[in-house]
């Protein structure tokens, strides 16, 4: 156990109490006895490198390249994808990839290069293998994206005899792959910055430093130098001035990525490359790259991963959560002092304390005597429920969940074929194996109860999967046994893609349930393809002002991964704001995809008159702005279905050559048309703003910049920085509650443009998109449909002299 384990073990004993933390020793103990009688000690290892190329066989799409003591496939899909695989490793079974492996470009050739090599040559990207394993990922031009060097791998000798892998290895990862360590080095180009890595709360650009790939709960509020926590995943953004490129290691192991960040002109003169350092303790080494613009690389990330889920437009509106609830009333008091005080509120979120000794799919009948009238009463009110769900199942006979579990075998067990339990807050729990179809399906039945009790939404926590633990690692034996699809595997492999599975059984179990709605759901441990299923949310950040600096490294970071919708908890977890911290998240919060207020039951209220009346008068003002701006919000959900786009995008997102930008962290694009810059210091009332290139409006006081540069903007305590970009078509709630369209002007000579998507409703309805177009003529503004259609809505044009109506 190193420092930083130390003091996660002693914050999660010290949270939970003390009678939770004596069990906690005994899980700890439990879980230490059983992985040294069943995980197979490190013996003696024999390094292994691929050796020499020997012979090429052309595949559709590519073709397997032989050397000496390993295979490589390289596979191009459709779209440019390039998937590579040593030792025979496929790109099936993932629990990443949606549906089928895609489709493999029936036009690539696999032809020999200079000195021994191979190439794969592709209408969109250009593959280079060296006769000693090196690959070299291109543009169709030549400029070199990435270039792995010769992996090198640690075979057990006991099982691979003289430990030379050959080329006959199949499958997942090749014969013995999962007892083979390995490591993957990389270099990338001098000026190239990294981001992504799932949620990393000191990001969103990664400097240098080692990133380890294990969902953990860091047993405490969490801060910008905490590492991991509760998402990680195999996911790099590389963004350079040759191109963008996006790798993801499709392997669920545990490992360290090491990053070092290059430096042009260094030493003698010369360049020194980017680089990164992939270290696994098992399974499959497989990867990804996908290259272009950054759209064009989201875009096939969700090909490749699927489509993000659409939240309801409802699941877009401000939500009121809090663990420490008193009851049904309570909840009742706090909702009549949004509505008195004239106060948008879509939704509440009820935590542990709602249930009956805290066990998941029950109701404390004292404090909540009638639920599924309280949830009718808020209803009426435009206002939603959604409900917390654990994982873990307290192991008590009589429990239905537990007995229900117990007889159709749900639960995982260790290698001598007994129910592992673990300590979460009901007690002793077991854990359901979601990598088990039949599991999912039997836990996905169980959200009946849930919508009986009248829950709309549902958020998951706990499921990295945590069991408190007094020392050593809080969760599961790595030597638990898990279904793995059929495969079986152990915890080594399943820890990481836990939350995912269980984000999958609710999903689908929703979708059984109510088929004509889609699911609300938000998980806060998952792993790449989480997006299918719902969104995630920062977990546990420390209140303070760097919680709030990390609350945005993590929306950013995440929606890099593929995961758009996600958010802060607004206010911080773990302490009481002073109003104008409050404040100042409340207004980031309201331009971010799930707005959400949340606190610990120690650490104060959220509702905004909490913190008196000025603060009250200025939330007020950022809850009318999203109110007013959720049809831009229910277009941005649904681009990014359908494109992969996150919401919220790094200010370099159309300018990734401009180096600037690519460095700037304290600002965001919503979408393409607005420019948020939140105020992420204590007592700051202006701000510094870096610009992309173009004309951008404060949307405030309607003054034009233009980029790219940096300028000064006023922050004052009523608001923060808000810029419009010159031609953008902005939808807004007009003042009789219908749609209107909120134009920019362009400026003379560059025309704009923009998308829009009505709400749809809360079903399966496949939306139209409209697209508009923009340009300054003899004086004033002209908006059309590109299709030729009307415009369909009024129009409301600012920045001009003399705003008005148009």
């Amino acid at each position: 156990m190193n420092g930083r384990d130390l003091v996660r073990s002693v914050r999660m004993v010290r949270a939970v109490g003390p009678a939770q933390g004596l069990r906690a020793v005994r899980a700890a103990w439990r879980r230490s006895r059983a992985d040294a009688r069943a995980l197979p000690r490190r013996g003696a290892e024999r390094a292994r490198v691929p050796g020499t190329a020997h012979g090429a066989e052309p595949l559709p799409g590519g073709g397997v390249i032989h050397f000496a003591r390993s295979s490589l496939r390289v596979r191009v899909a459709v779209g440019g994808a390039v998937f590579c695989g040593w030792d025979g490793a496929c790109p099936e079974p993932s629990y990443a990839l949606a549906g089928a492996c895609p489709e493999v470009d029936p036009r690539v050739v696999l032809e020999p290069d200079t000195e021994g090599g191979w190439r794969v040559v592709s209408e969109r990207v250009l593959v280079v293998v060296s006769r000693f394993g090196a690959v070299e990922v291109r543009t169709p031009g030549g400029a070199m994206l990435r270039r792995e060097l010769p992996p090198r791998w640690w075979d057990r000798v006991e099982a691979s005899g003289d430990g030379a892998k050959g080329d006959g290895a199949e499958g997942l990862g090749g014969e013995g792959a999962a007892g083979t360590r390995w490591v993957q080095r990389s270099e990338v180009a001098a000026d190239a910055r990294f981001f992504g890595l799932g949620g990393r709360s000191g990001g969103p650009r990664l400097r240098d430093g080692v990133y380890r790939l294990w969902n953990t709960d860091p047993g405490g509020a969490f801060g910008p130098q905490d590492d991991p926590l509760y998402l990680a995943m195999p996911v790099q953004l590389v963004v350079a001035d040759a191109g963008t490129h996006l790798v993801f290691h499709d392997n669920s192991w545990d490992g360290r990525v090491t990053l070092r960040e290059g430096a042009e002109g260094a030493g003698s003169g010369h360049d020194r490359p980017g680089t990164c350092e992939v270290r696994v303790d098992g399974g499959p080494l497989r990867y990804w790259v996908l290259a272009g613009t950054p759209a064009r690389v989201l875009q096939g990330w969700t090909a490749l991963t699927g489509a993000p889920a659409l939240p309801p437009r409802w699941a877009l509106g401000y939500q009121h959560a809090r663990w420490g609830f008193g009851g049904a009333d309570e909840v009742r008091r706090v909702v009549a002092g949004y509505r008195e005080r004239g106060l948008p509120l879509s939704a509440v979120h009820l935590d542990i304390d709602h249930y009956d000794g805290h066990r998941v799919f029950t109701v404390d009948r004292e404090r909540f005597p009638d639920l599924p009238g309280l949830a009718g009463e808020l209803r009426e009110q435009g206002v939603r429920l959604v409900s917390i769900v654990d994982p873990a199942v307290k192991a008590e006979p009589g429990n239905a969940v537990y007995d229900g579990g117990a007889a159709v075998d749900a639960f995982v067990r260790d290698a001598r074929g007994r129910v592992v339990r673990g300590v979460v807050w009901p007690g002793e729990s077991v854990y359901p194996d979601f990598t088990d179809a039949r599991v999912r399906k039997w836990w996905g039945a169980l959200y009946a109860e849930r919508l009986g009790q009248g829950f709309a939404g549902f958020w998951h926590d706990m499921n990295e999967p945590v069991s408190f633990a007094a020392f050593g690692e809080a969760t599961l034996p790595r030597s638990a046994r898990h279904d793995l699809e059929g495969r079986g595997g152990d915890h080594r492999e399943a820890h990481n893609v836990y939350g995912l599975a269980m984000a999958r059984a609710a999903f689908e179990g929703l979708c059984e349930l109510r088929p004509g709605e889609r699911p609300f759901l938000f998980s806060r441990s998952g792993w790449a393809g989480l997006q299918r299923y719902g969104g995630t949310w920062s977990g546990d950040v420390a209140t303070g002002w760097p919680g709030l600096r990390a609350s945005l490294a993590l929306v950013l970071g995440l929606g890099l991964c593929g995961v758009p919708y996600s958010g802060p908890d607004v206010g911080g977890f773990s302490g009481v704001p002073s109003p104008e911290l409050y404040l100042r998240w409340f207004q980031l919060g309201a331009y971010l995809p799930l707005f959400r207020t949340h606190s610990a039951l120690w650490a104060g209220r959220r509702e905004p008159w909490e913190y008196g009346e000025q603060v009250t008068e200025h939330a007020a003002a950022a809850l009318r702005e999203r109110e007013r701006l959720l049809p831009y919000f229910v277009t941005l959900g649904q681009l990014a279905r359908l494109s992969g786009a996150p919401y919220v995008r790094p200010v370099w997102w159309g300018a990734p050559r401009d180096r600037a930008l690519r460095d700037c962290e304290d600002a965001f694009l919503l979408g393409d048309a607005l420019l948020v810059a939140p105020v992420l210091e204590a007592g700051a009332v202006r701000r510094a703003v870096r610009l992309p290139r173009g004309r951008w409006y404060d949307t405030a006081t309607g003054r034009a910049y233009d980029g790219p540069g940096r300028v000064w903007v006023a922050a004052p305590l009523s608001r923060i920085p808000v810029l419009a970009r010159a031609g953008s078509v902005v939808p807004v709630t007009g003042a009789d509650g219908g749609m209107e369209l909120e134009v920019w002007a362009p400026v003379a000579g560059r025309p704009g443009a923009g998308l829009v998507v009505p709400d749809c409703g809360d079903g399966w309805r496949r939306p139209e998109v409209a697209r508009f177009s923009t340009r300054l003529e003899g004086g004033r503004v002209v908006v059309e449909r590109r299709d030729g259609r009307p415009v369909g809505y009024p129009v409301r044009v600012r920045g001009l002299d003399g705003e008005g109506d148009g």
